[in-house]
């Protein structure tokens, strides 16, 4: 019997199952097709990325560095409000090298990492967790057994769904697409024309320029993408979409199964968002949790709540300013624009001394 089996093996399960791994427990991660596809998120990350992958690893990662943003009420040729540091803000990754290079640390660590599985059921009892995997090329079912499960597998989680655990407040449509032709500039661009949230273009360096929206169910995403990649007179390739969860559920955890990452909805309520909250999720599971305590799980709700609730919260606030009267957007982008001193992942850095100085 392993000690935790880990469902899903994106950023936040491949940290999980490193981390475990390392301190000495016996850990399965199951991917149900190969570890980075089908990629369906963005590859824009704060400078904190590198703290989590192997420093050699940058060099294959490495796509561009962003030192700053143009916010537009309009389309592109709108007026732009700029906000910038005069050191990087962020970077551009390739997103599917991210998740194999963190597969690959998970399997370095001791971890037993396995594509091609698809978890078909979990059956949760007393002392132990079974899963049952269907594996690519092979007939019938296998099962394997854990004293935990970290279910890991996305916003339209399974194992959230058959351990009956309450789902994220609400799920965004997301989409992206790329143009080929590279492009090296400093800024992203974004365009608060879509309802509730926003569009975006993200030049990648050599890799070419990703563009891509989110908004609510309902809304007509692939009209408003198509509308976004005209204004700026672009053909693009590799179209992707997906589900972006927002508003972690009251509970994330039962006697022996818990959920980081999307499936917990441990996302940027402002962005969409979730590889660095995901992976500090992660790490407070493996800080607090004990296979053989299952009251551990406890201590695993309170900690991650503690290191991201505050920030979740304020990003609710940030996004409810995408919903402002197109007047107030104007006022207050052109108020606010400038130098900056935030944190891309952390609203609260809004406050800090170095944000508040720039302000005034």
């Amino acid at each position: 019997m392993y000690d935790f089996a880990v469902v899903g093996v994106g950023p936040a399960g491949a940290r999980f199952a490193r981390r475990a791994a390392e301190s000495g427990y016996d850990v399965i991660a199951l991917e149900k097709g190969e570890v980075g596809t089908p990629l369906a998120c963005s590859g824009h990350v704060s400078t904190d990325i590198w703290d989590f992958v192997p420093d050699e690893a940058r060099d294959h990662l490495f796509q561009n560095r962003i030192f700053g943003a143009d916010f537009h009420v309009g389309g592109p040729n709108s007026k732009a409000y700029p906000f910038y540091k005069k050191t990087e803000v962020s970077n551009v990754i390739d997103r599917v090298e991210l998740d194999k290079t963190l597969a690959e640390c998970a399997r370095e660590a001791g971890a037993d990492v396995r594509e091609g599985h698809t978890v078909t059921e979990i059956e949760e009892r007393e002392d132990r967790v079974e899963l049952t995997v269907s594996v690519a090329g092979e007939s019938g079912t296998t099962t394997f057994e854990a004293k935990m499960v970290a279910g890991c597998d996305g916003p339209t989680s399974r194992v959230r769904r058959a351990v009956d655990l309450p789902e994220p407040a609400e799920t965004l449509h997301g989409v992206l697409a790329f143009d080929p032709d590279p492009d090296d500039g400093d800024f992203v661009d974004v365009h608060l024309t879509v309802p509730r949230f926003f569009a975006w273009r993200i030049p990648r360096g050599e890799a070419g320029v990703e563009y891509g929206l989110a908004a609510p169910p309902g809304a007509e995403v692939r009209e408003m993408f198509d509308a976004l990649t005209r204004t700026y007179d672009v053909e693009t390739e590799h179209f992707c979409s997906g589900a972006i969860p927002i508003g972690p559920p009251k509970r994330t955890t039962t006697r022996r199964a818990f959920l980081i990452g999307d499936a917990a909805a441990q996302t940027k309520p402002f962005t969409g968002g979730g590889i660095l909250y995901g992976m500090t999720a992660a790490d407070c599971a493996v800080e607090t949790i004990d296979p053989d305590d299952p009251d551990s799980l406890a201590a695993y709700e309170s900690a991650w709540r503690d290191e991201l609730s505050t920030e979740i919260r304020l990003g609710h606030w940030v996004r409810k300013c995408y919903s402002f009267p197109e007047w107030l957007q104007h006022a207050g982008l052109k108020s606010l624009s400038g130098e900056i001193g935030v944190h891309m992942d952390k609203p609260s850095s809004f406050f800090s001394r170095e944000h508040l100085k720039k302000l005034l």
